[in-house]
């Protein structure tokens, strides 16, 4: 719900971009400009770490007095895993890498098939919408492992923040050095996930198709209704 009501606000001035994941595949399919990406992928992260600071500073008093002022990563009274994600005790570097490629592939796809006009596409204004209910998807399908970041900068943003915050360095080396996992295996998946869909969708996708597909919809649509009226 909060990705749906980011892309209703910026999504008019600079298309609601919110993950560099999603930016970076953007611009190797032509689609963003790479000069843009610098200021795009620094404006996520300003504002990953900016949510940060405003949660922190909203629940002060609420993780003080949980913690007793000792913030950790791990133990009972860990609260790091608010901000930023996490391997499960039983997860390998490996898998964990594995599971940030193929969740952000997956991302990917449906992001890209959202927005494809030469697909069967979303009704304008929808577009946010149909985006949240895709994160929320595979966040409780792909959950589980780690937290499903998909997102280098609403991880990583939160990690330096909460470094600086108390928790220090310990957020960095906690589970083998997690935190690049989040950063690296995003990236790789938007990559995969793209190329996946401009290849195997999008290069055949073809506007006669669709418009033959739409008329099909109408007189379905159509006779559904005369069925009914008959009724």
């Amino acid at each position: 719900m909060a990705v749906t009501i980011a892309v209703y606000v910026a999504g008019g001035v600079s298309g609601g971009h919110i993950n560099p994941a999603v930016s970076f595949a953007m611009c190797l399919t032509g689609r963003l400009k790479w000069a843009k990406f610098p200021f795009y992928v620094s404006a996520q992260f300003l504002g990953a770490m900016a949510g940060s600071a405003a949660i922190f500073g909203i629940y002060y008093d609420a993780l003080y007095n949980y913690t007793g002022g000792i913030l950790t990563v791990d133990g009972p009274n860990a609260t790091a895993y608010i901000f930023a994600t996490y391997p499960q005790p039983y997860l390998s570097i490996l898998g964990g890498f594995a599971d940030q490629v193929m969740s952000t592939a997956l991302l990917l796809i449906g992001v890209f098939a959202i927005f494809d006009n030469k697909n069967l596409g979303t009704p304008k204004g929808l577009e946010p919408i149909a985006v949240g209910l895709l994160i929320l998807l595979l966040g409780l399908s792909l959950g589980m492992n780690s937290g499903c970041a998909m997102n280098p900068a609403r991880d990583l943003g939160p990690r330096i923040f909460t470094a600086m915050a108390g928790w220090g360095m310990d957020v960095f080396t906690y589970g083998n050095n997690w935190w690049w996992v989040p950063v690296v295996g995003p990236m790789v998946g938007a990559a995969i996930g793209a190329f996946i869909y401009v290849l195997c969708i999008e290069a055949h996708c073809s506007d006669y198709i669709i418009e033959d597909a739409h008329n099909s919809l109408e007189v379905d649509h159509y006779e559904k209704q005369e069925f009914t009226n008959m009724a």
